[in-house]
């Protein structure tokens, strides 16, 4: 198939600089598209958005805080609306597991990308529907908790399939690049479930320092975010993410890294011990 250039917005997040990286090495253009960004974009500013999608072959939509959000689905839609016209040819949607918001989200930008048969304007779609990111405790606001030694949340003894953003920039590159994904949803999950306990249990052990992990009430952890000044939006995303969405719904995994890939997800236990290995916990 023929590869054109590939905007990525996010592209300087977790798993949207990943994927910078892995389409550069196969040597394909690529445009980044971020707030600070050479050519900025802005979801909050729709005048961004036309000239980061001219001249654009394909789009990796990564919504920023979350799909989950108010407001989200009408966002995504306009944009998608607006890539199809201006004829980009292959969209892929990042979403987020066992989420009823995101899911209504997931139903809109497929619905606004068209059949996905190549037909008229529509354009080909796929959705990575992922778990929690592995990284969260390195990169994400989980990093600070783990340098200090406690990680407390409202978490309890339901098991989470942790993700790995490798997996999710690797999963990402091939249904960008390949044909045969048009359509799909594939639910990225690890290999195995932990609890929130076990996973900073296996980061204690990858990096041999103590970290322990407490489990919060929902509403004193909503207390605590208040105190240190976390935005609304973002704490209310948090308080029903702990709340609802890791309430069981998500304890299965799925082999969805295999089938697009031909190799298992990665481990979690990996993960932590190639990220202690790499000097990620090292902050003081």
């Amino acid at each position: 198939m023929t590869h054109g250039t590939t905007l990525i917005l996010g592209g300087t997040g977790k798993t949207g600089g990943r994927l910078v990286r892995r389409l550069t090495a196969q040597g394909l253009p690529v445009r980044i598209g971020s707030r600070s960004g050479g050519l900025p974009f802005d979801w909050e500013q729709p005048a961004t958005w036309g000239p980061a999608l001219d001249g654009v072959h394909a789009a990796y939509v990564s919504y920023y805080p979350d799909l989950a959000v108010p407001g989200a689905v009408e966002t995504v839609t306009a944009f998608t609306e607006l890539a199809v016209a201006r004829g980009v040819q292959k969209l892929v949607l990042l979403s987020g597991r066992g989420e009823d918001a995101a899911l209504t989200c997931e139903k809109a930008f497929a619905a606004a990308a068209g059949s996905g048969n190549g037909a008229g304007s529509d354009a080909d779609w796929t959705v990575l529907r992922c778990s929690w990111f592995s990284q969260n405790f390195s990169e994400g606001y989980l990093y600070e908790p783990v340098i200090g030694g406690t990680v407390a949340l409202p978490a309890g003894p339901v098991g989470e399939p942790f993700i790995d953003a490798d997996d999710i920039a690797d999963v990402a590159a091939a249904v960008l690049t390949e044909d045969g994904h048009t359509g799909r949803v594939y639910e990225l999950t690890g290999p195995r479930l932990l609890t929130f306990a076990d996973a900073v249990a296996a980061i204690a052990a990858a990096t041999g320092r103590r970290v322990d992990y407490v489990r919060m009430e929902l509403a004193d952890y909503a207390t605590a975010l208040a105190a240190e000044q976390v935005p609304a939006d973002v704490a209310a995303f948090l308080t029903h993410l702990f709340g609802t969405v890791l309430d069981g719904r998500n304890a299965r995994v799925t082999d969805d890294v295999r089938r697009v890939l031909g190799r298992p997800a990665r481990d979690f236990d990996d993960y932590a011990k190639d990220a202690a290995a790499a000097g990620a916990w090292n902050g003081a």
